[in-house]
């Protein structure tokens, strides 16, 4: 790895080119180092992943209505057109990646990678698959949809360790944007120039607040990186056709860092492999066996672990004087009551403020065992008397240990779980503690493939019939081996009629 300070300059002093951040995120993706066997199983492992939960919210509002936009945008004249997830037709590029990027989010239960900013690198899959898609007249293979993954995920993540964007209320996806664009460039083999220009664009267009994570939270949170992503799209398409972007981007005096991050004397060191050296930070994030914010992740195994160590004390609300989990600040101060949102503790609260409430997901947890990616979160669970009852006693406090170990640069020493108090009315208390996730590389059972192919076969046992399931689990597992003309078998298409049961309203489109 190359370390790269990244400062502010003004306009007078005409940084150069070489000398940008966007110009070293292109010449990486640009750079045609050999991929790892590791690296593209593991992408083969995320292209599961995604199709897993995409498959499990075909019917939900929001990925409804994106594939309704999408599939009222006809393939355009300058390639074949992409696949929408669920859907036996193809559609316009850009419109097929915002689908397929709202399917993949909408239920919270893809990959992620959290550092001084947190990520869902997986949301860089939907663009590169529906351009490659598109593009696989140009004698695109599965190696370069692998290529293109893997530098997306190496540039989000590369970003998400240097550069917080939350510190100042802005949405991650403002580190999906560049990355999208290049991951892109690298799929289809386009000079560093035409990729500086597409990542510069992709930046500028996608730095939003976040607002859309606060609060009530909308439907709006499934579709911000899907914007992300067609954003991508279309300034892959401009740079091509020789446009240009505000420059520089990061570092200038009215540019993103001086006005949006840490002001005109801000420093970044951002870290990017050398010329020549593999893409390997997929390596480095981490998968959810359950659908919850990841920072719930390791809350929901100590839950069932102490509902199953425990199965008596915990089924009587009154039993219990208070449950208050020690975690990290981020986990507070977000998805625990340090965020101050009353939404965080009403049943009436939408499945996606849910999701970002810990207090919440740890009490329906421990009460049952276990979590669902649906009935945990439907309006009849979180009504339940003695569920509401118990809520309101669970509270979060910041441990400036779990924080530390939060940003810990140490797979090994960084946590993503806390400390529990539990104390009885009569006096007794339970305290136990957890790291990191079931599921994570350094958790009590690590995902591997047959987890993925578990968790796909799960998910879309609804909505796709055994064959479709099998189908595609071939295809994407061959995928380092696939053909231009199998790249459009990377889509699952629904059973007859399973789409019919989603009620979209009609829009402009």
């Amino acid at each position: 790895m190359e370390t790269h300070r990244i400062t502010v300059h003004r306009s007078d002093e005409n940084l150069a080119k070489e000398d940008q951040l966007a110009w070293k995120i292109a010449q990486l993706a640009a750079d045609r180092a050999a991929v790892d066997d590791e690296v593209a199983d593991m992408v083969v492992n995320r292209v599961i992943d995604n199709a897993a939960v995409a498959a499990a919210s075909l019917v939900r509002a929001a990925p409804a209505a994106a594939r309704a936009q999408a599939l009222a945008h006809p393939i355009s004249i300058g390639g074949a057109g992409s696949t929408v997830f669920g859907a036996p037709r193809r559609a316009s590029v850009e419109w097929a990646a915002w689908a397929n990027g709202v399917a993949v989010r909408e239920l919270d239960f893809h990959d992620t990678f959290l550092a001084a900013e947190y990520s869902h690198p997986g949301d860089n899959i939907p663009p590169v698959v529906a351009v490659a898609q598109h593009a696989a007249a140009r004698g695109l293979t599965g190696l370069d949809v692998i290529r293109g993954i893997a530098t997306g995920y190496e540039v989000q993540i590369d970003l998400a360790r240097a550069i917080s964007l939350h510190a100042h209320k802005i949405d991650h996806v403002a580190h999906l944007g560049p990355s999208a664009a290049a991951a892109i460039g690298s799929l289809l083999g386009l000079d560093a120039d035409t990729i500086y220009q597409a990542v510069g664009q992709a930046l500028h267009t996608t730095t939003a607040t976040r607002q859309s994570r606060k609060g009530a939270i909308s439907s709006w949170k499934a579709y911000a990186p899907a914007l992300a992503g067609k954003v991508a799209v279309e300034a892959i398409d401009r740079a091509m056709r020789g446009q240009t972007s505000p420059t520089p981007i990061w570092e200038g005096e009215d540019g993103v860092i001086a006005w949006l991050l840490d002001g005109p004397d801000a420093a970044y060191d951002v870290a990017l492999p050398a010329p020549g050296d593999a893409k390997r930070a997929i390596l480095d994030s981490f998968t959810k066996e359950h659908s919850a914010e990841y920072q719930a992740q390791a809350w929901i195994d100590l839950a069932r672990k102490l509902h199953n160590e425990y199965p008596l004390l915990f089924d009587d609300p009154e039993r219990i004087e208070s449950i208050v989990l020690k975690t990290s600040h981020h986990t507070h101060y977000v998805i625990g009551s340090g965020a101050n949102d009353p939404q965080k503790y009403s049943p009436d609260a939408s499945r996606e403020t849910l999701d970002h409430s810990v207090p919440y997901i740890f009490t329906v947890a421990l009460q049952d065992g276990g979590w669902d990616h649906s009935t945990s979160y439907s309006p009849e669970r979180a009504h339940r008397p003695d569920t509401v009852a118990l809520w309101q006693k669970v509270t979060t406090v910041e441990d400036p240990e779990w924080t530390r170990r939060y940003h810990s640069l140490d797979p090994a020493e960084q946590a993503f779980g806390g400390a529990i108090e539990v104390k009885f009315t009569d006096g007794s208390t339970i305290a136990e503690a957890i790291a990191v996730a079931d599921a994570h590389p350094y958790g009590a059972k690590p995902f591997a493939r047959e987890d993925y192919i578990r968790k796909f076969r799960t998910l879309a046992a609804d909505a796709l019939e055994g064959s479709e399931i099998d189908r595609f689990l071939d295809v994407a597992q061959r995928l380092p081996e696939l053909t231009a003309d199998e790249l459009g078998e990377l889509n699952i298409v629904a059973r007859y009629g399973y789409l019919a049961q989603a009620s979209v309203p009609d829009g402009l489109f």
